[in-house]
C-alpha cells in the first residue's frame, strides 16, 4: 500500500473513533414526568407574551407582503 492510502485509512480510523466517542456522550437526558411541569411554565417559552408574539407576526407579515410565515403560503400578489 502507498503512503497516501495508509494516511487515508488512518484518517478514516481516527474519524470513526471520534464519532463513536461523540455518540457515547450522555449530554442529552430524557425529561422525567415530574420535570415536565417545570418546563411547561410560561417563563420557559420563547414567546412569553401572546399579544406581543401576535403583533410581531403581524409586522413580519406586513413587511414580507405575505400571509403568515409559518403556516399558509402565498405572496402578497394574490396569485396563490
Amino acid at each position: 500500500m502507498s503512503s497516501s492510502t495508509i494516511t487515508r485509512c488512518c484518517a478514516l480510523l481516527v474519524t470513526m473513533i471520534a464519532l463513536s466517542a461523540c455518540s457515547t456522550i450522555d449530554s442529552i437526558q430524557q425529561v422525567n414526568a415530574w420535570e415536565k411541569g417545570t418546563l411547561a411554565k410560561k417563563e420557559m417559552t420563547f414567546e412569553n407574551d401572546a399579544l406581543e408574539s401576535k403583533f410581531a407576526e403581524h409586522i413580519y407579515g406586513s413587511k414580507e407582503a405575505a400571509t403568515g410565515g409559518a403556516g399558509v403560503g402565498g405572496g402578497g400578489c394574490g396569485c396563490n
